[in-house]
């Protein structure tokens, strides 16, 4: 399995956390579902973090079969929705950046 992560970098605009959090779930969400041939969707909001680690607010997650299915959902119109969803979001909530990591999953059940 091939998991494309998302880690927005930065922060949130004082104040806006809550409302961050609701328009990510309501607006981008859906899109970030749409995105073809996706398994699953997970986005993790940080709670906490290390001293001195990083601030990242959010951690998108999106797993696929495989990575010609990751190439196939970024060339998608899904996508470009997603992004736009995305972008009116981040200018709204966010001051940061967005970077993203491809990575092969292992599993190891306890």
């Amino acid at each position: 399995m091939i998991t494309r992560f998302a880690l927005f970098e930065g922060t949130v605009k004082p104040g806006q956390t809550e409302a961050f959090r609701a328009a990510v779930l309501e607006s981008i969400l859906p899109r970030w579902k749409a995105l073809p041939g996706a398994l699953d969707v997970r986005v993790a909001f940080t709670e906490d973090r290390d001293a001195g680690a990083p601030e990242i607010p959010l951690i998108l997650a999106i797993n696929y079969p495989d990575r010609e299915t990751v190439e196939t959902a970024l060339a998608s119109p899904e996508r470009e929705k997603a992004k736009e969803a995305t972008e009116a979001v981040l200018a709204r909530y966010f001051d940061g950046r967005i970077h993203h990591h491809v990575t092969l999953a292992n599993e190891f059940p306890l």
